[in-house]
């Protein structure tokens, strides 16, 4: 929401808001002369006042200033339909789905337009190292991430669509499994140009879309001779079965590599020469919370993964593991009672196997308590690992615990971030 504020601002809206707690994101918007309040008040003046009014889906129907909003018959744009109505003033759009790495993709997509200096707007759900959540030089192309959450992604009309994968997430918001994928179809079918992971196999069934992957050799873009130096991967990026360049790239993590050959073929659509693409993926280093080093304690590394959902999970497992010296300790903070309540199985499957495993309390974010997917059980059906009701409690444990050459993976999309970043300056 705070990328759409900016970039309303710079081209001339008159834009202020309110959000429930102060934070990092509510004070940078102040850079950009949007004035944002904390707290609720349906009588201020800026929302009696306004033209538009724009919500999140975080946000209740019973809302006070929602339901003011609509009593003074403003006009009421969900962020994805302000989003699609946004898209629609730019040339060219690219559109980045799938159910895990969506943000990252999408920050190499803006590297890659940075490097070739044309004129665009990237809307980043995460916070790029380099250009936060939003970066703005033009109204040529837009760079954008297309949530499946409440099938927003169909909100957004694109020239260019890509689909990294398809799991099972946010299927509250689906009638089952087919649905979701059809969802996907619909956005894929509406673009000028898809490109779809070929080692996926729900994104297989589809057919028709042009492919990229590393397993499938019949990938339309590939990455071979894949090497590791440094903690870093290098690869050979081939187009039809002919070797186009090597990719250095500074970002660990397999998933990353799918991540950059989507981005490289988003951009060979529209024209660009391979050197040029590869030289923009290089100036990529990370996107934060994605496998981001926050600090040290006592020599052992503090790393944040946004990490949630059970594949997610086994992703950034393997690439902690392939750099820890000594022990890998695990702390995860399931998101949501339903998520977890939905896919507990698969956690359990993903979980257990953990030596040193801490499952810290459940970010509800807008759900009620529900026991059923509750971390404490969660943490009683895994077995052998620590419950934490309370950052003291995963105070006095790493105090105790963690030694030099040892890696502390904090993982979970909610409030962990933070309560890692508390632990890092409350141990030192």
């Amino acid at each position: 929401m705070s990328a759409l504020a900016k970039f309303l601002s710079m081209n001339g809206f008159e834009v202020s808001g309110s959000d429930g707690v102060k934070s990092e994101e509510t004070e940078n918007l102040a850079f950009y002369n949007i004035k944002i309040y904390i707290g609720v008040d349906e009588l201020r003046k800026e929302l009696l006042h306004a033209d538009m009014v724009v919500y999140t889906d975080a946000i209740p129907f019973t809302h006070k200033e929602l339901i003011k909003a609509k009593e003074l018959q403003k006009k009421l744009f969900s962020r994805a339909e302000l989003l699609g109505l946004i898209a629609e003033h730019f040339q060219h759009v690219i559109a980045v789905a799938g159910s895990h790495g969506k943000t990252t993709c999408t920050a190499m997509c803006a590297h890659i337009l940075k490097n070739l200096e044309v004129p665009f707007t990237a809307h980043i759900g995460g916070h790029d190292s380099s250009f936060g959540n939003f970066y703005s030089s033009g109204m040529e192309y837009l760079v954008t991430e297309a949530c499946e959450y409440k099938k927003n992604l169909l909100r957004l009309n694109a020239e260019t669509a890509i689909l990294l994968n398809i799991d099972r997430d946010h299927m509250e918001c689906y009638a089952g499994e087919e649905d979701l994928k059809e969802t996907f179809k619909k956005y894929c079918m509406r673009a000028k140009t898809a490109f779809v992971c070929a080692d996926d196999e729900k994104c297989m069934q589809f057919g028709q879309f042009s492919t990229f992957g590393i397993k499938n050799t019949l990938a339309d873009y590939r990455a071979t001779d894949l090497r590791v130096y440094n903690e870093k991967y290098i690869f050979t990026v081939e187009e039809y079965g002919k070797a186009l360049c090597r990719v250095k790239l500074n970002a660990m993590g397999q998933c990353n590599i799918y991540n950059a050959l989507a981005a490289f073929a988003a951009m060979r659509s529209f024209g660009f020469h391979e050197r040029e693409i590869q030289k923009g993926l290089e100036t990529f280093a990370a996107v934060k919370r994605r496998f981001e080093k926050i600090g040290d304690y006592k020599g052992a590394s503090f790393i944040c993964d946004y990490a949630h959902h059970p594949k997610e999970i086994l992703s950034t497992l393997s690439t902690a593991e392939g750099i820890c010296k000594k022990n890998l300790y695990v702390v995860f903070q399931p998101h949501t009672y339903s998520r977890t309540k939905l896919l507990m199985k698969d956690f359990v499957k993903v979980l257990r196997p953990i030596k040193n495993l801490i499952i810290y309390k459940t970010y509800p974010a807008r759900e009620k308590y529900d026991e059923e997917g509750s971390a404490e059980h969660l943490a009683h059906i895994v077995g052998n690992c620590l419950y934490a009701e309370n950052i003291y409690v995963l105070k006095m444990w790493l105090k105790r615990t963690v030694r030099e050459g040892d890696i502390v993976l904090f993982l979970g999309a909610g409030d962990i971030y933070y309560a890692a970043q508390y632990l890092l300056n409350e141990l030192k």
